[in-house]
C-alpha cells in the first residue's frame, strides 16, 4: 500500500524550526558551564588561575651595599709610639689605657696622658684619646656607611655642645676619610684653661674621634690652639689609616 507523508501544518513546521535553533544555544551553554570552576583546566586537572597563585613566600628585603671595613685595629696601636712621644711628652704609659668594650671588633677606645714638668717654667699637661666605631650593613636599618654617617652627625653635634665649652669653632677638614670636621674650644677645669682640639671623621662605615687637649700648670702658658689642632689632625689621619691597614686596604 502506498503511504503518503503526513501532511505538515504551519504549526508543526514552526515547532521543528524552534527545536533546531535551540541545539547550538544548548552547546554554547554547556561549554560555558564547564569553565565555572575558574580558569582553564589543564591536563593534570589544575586550573590556570590556581597555577598563577603566588607561592606565599614573602619577597626578600632590599639589598644594601656590604660594609667596606669588617674589623677595627687595636685602638691603643692606632697611633705610633713616635706620635705619642710628640703629642704626649712624659706619657704615664706609652702603650695607652684601653677603654672597656663588649665587642672590640665594633668599638674601642684608648687614651694617653702625661705631665711634662719644666721646673720654674711650669708644666705642660696633655691628654689624648682615640675612639673607633664600626657599623655593619643591615637591610633593616641601612648600609654600614649610612649608619656611620648618622653617628658621625650625632657625635659632631654632641662635641659642639660640650658642657662648659667656650669659643666653639667647627671647620670642615679635607683629606681625612670621607668626611671630617675639626672642632676647637676652650674649657675650664681643675682651675686651669684647657685648649681642646677634636677631629670627628667618617671613613666608609667607621667613625673615628680624636680628642687632644692640654693646659699649662704652675704658671706655664696654655698650649697654642693652632699647634694643638695641627697635631690633632695629623694624628686623626694616622688613626684612619690604621683602620684601612687593619682591613688590608689602601690608606684613606
Amino acid at each position: 500500500m502506498h503511504r503518503t507523508a503526513p501532511a505538515t501544518t504551519p504549526r508543526t513546521r514552526l515547532a521543528r524550526v524552534l527545536a533546531c535553533a535551540a541545539v547550538p544555544v544548548m552547546l554554547v551553554a554547556a561549554g560555558c558551564s564547564s569553565d565555572s570552576g575558574g580558569g582553564d583546566k589543564k591536563k593534570d586537572g589544575t586550573s590556570s588561575s590556581s597555577a598563577a597563585t603566588p607561592s606565599g613566600k614573602q619577597s626578600s628585603a632590599p639589598a644594601v651595599a656590604p660594609a667596606k671595613y669588617t674589623k677595627l685595629p687595636d685602638p691603643c696601636k692606632a697611633l705610633s709610639e713616635k706620635t705619642i712621644d710628640n703629642l704626649v711628652p712624659k706619657a704615664k704609659s706609652k702603650s695607652g689605657t684601653a677603654g672597656k668594650s663588649a665587642d672590640v671588633s665594633s668599638q674601642g677606645t684608648c687614651s694617653w696622658n702625661g705631665l711634662d714638668d719644666k721646673g720654674v717654667k711650669g708644666s705642660q699637661y696633655r691628654w689624648l684619646d682615640v675612639s673607633l666605631k664600626r657599623y655593619g650593613s643591615d637591610a633593616a636599618v641601612g648600609s654600614g656607611d649610612q649608619r656611620a654617617a648618622k653617628e658621625y652627625a650625632r657625635l659632631l653635634t654632641a662635641t659642639k655642645a660640650t658642657d662648659g665649652a667656650k669659643d666653639v669653632k667647627a671647620t670642615p677638614v679635607s683629606g681625612i676619610g670621607d668626611e671630617a670636621t675639626a672642632v676647637a674650644y676652650d674649657l675650664k677645669k681643675t682651675d686651669e684653661d684647657f685648649k681642646n682640639a677634636v677631629i670627628v671623621v667618617r671613613s666608609a662605615n667607621v667613625v673615628v674621634v680624636l680628642d687632644y687637649n692640654g693646659a699649662g700648670y704652675q704658671g706655664a702658658d696654655a698650649p697654642d690652639a693652632g699647634d694643638l689642632m695641627k697635631d690633632a689632625q695629623s694624628a686623626a689621619k694616622e688613626a684612619v689609616a690604621s683602620v684601612a691597614a687593619a682591613n688590608g686596604t689602601a690608606k684613606q
